[in-house]
C-alpha cells in the first residue's frame, strides 16, 4: 500500500518513520502545510493496528478524552496536546469525509462499517498533500549531520530537516511491532520507562488456571479493583485466567506480585442477601439463590470454593459472609500476563521528562520528534490511544 509511486528525492523537509495511527496523520498535516515529507515503513502493508481494532471497527476515539485516561510518569505532558487537538477535531475530518460512526457506551466512537475506512482517510490525505512514501523499507541507521538527518537503507540515503519518530511500542508483534523507537532514542541519548505490556488479559498458575478454564467463554459485568483505581465492564474467563474490557483496564495498572479485587456482583449486597434468605427460607440452595445474580456455572464454582454445605440452613452465618464477601470482593493473584502477543498496547516508552510537550521535540535534539505510543504515554481502554496518536501528531506537525 502506497500513497506515492514516484522515485524518492534524496532529501527533504520532514522524514517520517512509523506508518501507524501517528505518522500516517502527521504527515498529511505536514504536507498540508507545505512541507517535502517523506512516509518510511518497515512494512509494505502498513497501519495494522487500525485495522484490527475495534473489532474491525475502529475505536477511532472518544468524546470523553482528557489526560487522566493516561498513564505516564508525567501525568501532565499530554495536557497541552489534547487541548490543543481534542476528539472533536478528528471528528471532524472524519465527518468532512463522510464515515458513518456511532457512539458506544463511554463515549466510545466506532466506524460503521469498517476501520479501513479510516485507514483510507489518511491515506487519502497523504495523497492529497504529497507525502511521498517508502513503504517496506528497512531502516539500517540513522546518523545526525549539523542540521539534518540522514536515514540509511539498502536502498540509499534519505536526508531530511526534521525526522519524526512514530514506531509505536512492542505490542502484537506478528503486525510488525518492534522496539525500533526506542532504539533511536537510546542512540540520542534518551532515557526509556521500562516498557511492559498493557491492557492486556491476566493469567494465572495451578488451581486459578484450572478455574478459569473451567469457565472459559462464561462472561459477565464486574467491577475490578487495583489500588485507587476500578472498573466496571464486561470480565470474561479464559483458558489461560481473565479477559473482558474490565480486567484489560485493570491490567495496565497491576503490579507483578500484587492481588486484584473483583466484585462479581456490583449491584448486589450478597451477604445481606444471602442472610435474608437464611432466614426466610432456610432449606433453600446456596447454589440456586446464587444462580439468580450469577451464571449457573460460576454459581456452582463459587459455592464449591467458599462453602462445605450447600442448604443455607446448615451453613453458618459465618461462613455465608465469607461466601458473600468472595463474590463481592474476590481477591486473586494474577501470576502475570499474555505479554505483548495480545496487549493492545505498551505501558512506558521515550521518557517524557525529555520531550517537550508543546511540539514532541527531543528538548536535547532539535528537529527529532517523537509521537505516538513510542513516548511514555498509554491511554485507557476505548480510543483514548487513538486521541493520543492524533494529538500529538498535530503537536508536532504544526510546528514544522
Amino acid at each position: 500500500m502506497s500513497c506515492s509511486k514516484k522515485k524518492l528525492k534524496s532529501i527533504y523537509d520532514v522524514a517520517i518513520i512509523g506508518a501507524g495511527a501517528a505518522g500516517l496523520f502527521c504527515a498529511g498535516l505536514a504536507g498540508a502545510r507545505g512541507k517535502k515529507v517523506v512516509l518510511i515503513d518497515h512494512r509494505h502493508r502498513v497501519a495494522e493496528k487500525i485495522r484490527i481494532s475495534g473489532g474491525g471497527r475502529c475505536n477511532f476515539t472518544n468524546v470523553h478524552s482528557q489526560s487522566t485516561n493516561f498513564l505516564s510518569n508525567n501525568p501532565h505532558f499530554m495536557k497541552s496536546a489534547l487541548a490543543n487537538f481534542t476528539p472533536q477535531d478528528f471528528v471532524n475530518l472524519v465527518k468532512r469525509y463522510r464515515i458513518p460512526f456511532h457512539e458506544k457506551k463511554f463515549g466510545q466512537l466506532f466506524c460503521d462499517n469498517s476501520a479501513q475506512d479510516i485507514i483510507n482517510m489518511l491515506l487519502n490525505e497523504c495523497r492529497l498533500h504529497q507525502v511521498e512514501t517508502a513503504f517496506g523499507l528497512d531502516v539500517k541507521n540513522i546518523q545526525r549531520e549539523v542540521s539534518e538527518f540522514r536515514i540509511v537503507s539498502v536502498k540509499g540515503v534519505i536526508r531530511a530537516n526534521k525526522l519524526v519518530i512514530a514506531t509505536g511500542g512492542l505490542s502484537i508483534p506478528k503486525i510488525g511491532a518492534t522496539g525500533f523507537g526506542y532504539q533511536v532514542a537510546k542512540q540520542f541519548g534518551l532515557s526509556i520507562i521500562p516498557p511492559r505490556a498493557g491492557l492486556v488479559p491476566l493469567t494465572f498458575n495451578d488451581r486459578m488456571k484450572e478455574f478459569c478454564k473451567s469457565l472459559s467463554g462464561l462472561s459477565l459485568e464486574a467491577e475490578v479493583f487495583f489500588g485507587k483505581n476500578n472498573f466496571a465492564e464486561g470480565l470474561l474467563f479464559t483458558h489461560r485466567g481473565l479477559s473482558g474490557p474490565s480486567i484489560l483496564q485493570i491490567s495496565s495498572y497491576w503490579q507483578e506480585g500484587a492481588d486484584i479485587c473483583i466484585n462479581l456482583v456490583p449491584d448486589q449486597d450478597i451477604k445481606k442477601l444471602l442472610l435474608s434468605h437464611k432466614k426466610q427460607s432456610p432449606r433453600k440452595d446456596l447454589a440456586t439463590i446464587l444462580s439468580n445474580v450469577l451464571p449457573k456455572r460460576l454459581a456452582r464454582q463459587m459455592v464449591e470454593i467458599t462453602s462445605s454445605d450447600n442448604q443455607l440452613g446448615n451453613i453458618s452465618d459465618l461462613s455465608i459472609v465469607r461466601a458473600a464477601d468472595a463474590i463481592n470482593g474476590w481477591r486473586i493473584r494474577p501470576a502475570g500476563t499474555e505479554g505483548y502477543r495480545t496487549a493492545e498496547v505498551t505501558l512506558g516508552g521515550v521518557n517524557t521528562a525529555e520531550i517537550s510537550s508543546k511540539d514532541m521535540q527531543v528538548r536535547s535534539c532539535s528537529g527529532l520528534y517523537f509521537i505516538g505510543e513510542v513516548l511514555d504515554v498509554t491511554g485507557q481502554l476505548g480510543g483514548h490511544n487513538f486521541q493520543w496518536a492524533w494529538s500529538s501528531a498535530y503537536a508536532a506537525a504544526k510546528s514544522f
